[in-house]
């Protein structure tokens, strides 16, 4: 079983940042494909940015692209998401997703095994 904390989420003007952690239980941690995923009230959970195994290579919407960056410390257990020049449009509850199949860069939320609690990020304008 993985557990997944979120944290660093909060109020922010626009054009602010904010940088979310993720930290997971277990010691397999290097192994798993890990995404940031968001949900705003009355819409779907959407892809936000996702990293592999080795922290090698990641993939990120069209919407985000330039401003928020992931990241992770295998030796910490922890998977970060740097958000820059953040927009009214990017407020949302913010979840941590873990991938145990990290054979594949998958942007589809039922391709990940784990999920954090989520964390709130509400941008002003």
């Amino acid at each position: 079983q993985v557990q997944l904390v979120e944290s660093g989420g909060g109020l922010v003007q626009g054009g602010g940042s904010l940088r979310l952690s993720c930290a997971a239980s277990g010691r397999t941690f290097s192994t798993y494909r890990m995404a940031w995923f968001r949900q705003a009230p009355g819409k779907e959970r959407q892809f936000v940015i996702t990293i592999s195994s080795s922290g090698g290579s990641t993939i990120s919407r069209d919407s985000v692209k330039g401003r928020f960056t992931i990241s992770r410390d295998n030796a910490k257990n922890t998977v970060y998401l740097q958000m820059n020049d953040l927009k009214p449009e990017d407020t949302a509850v913010y979840y941590c997703a873990a991938a145990l199949d990290s054979r594949y860069s998958t942007t589809n939320p039922t391709d990940y095994n784990y999920w954090g609690q989520g964390t709130q990020v509400t941008v002003s304008s």
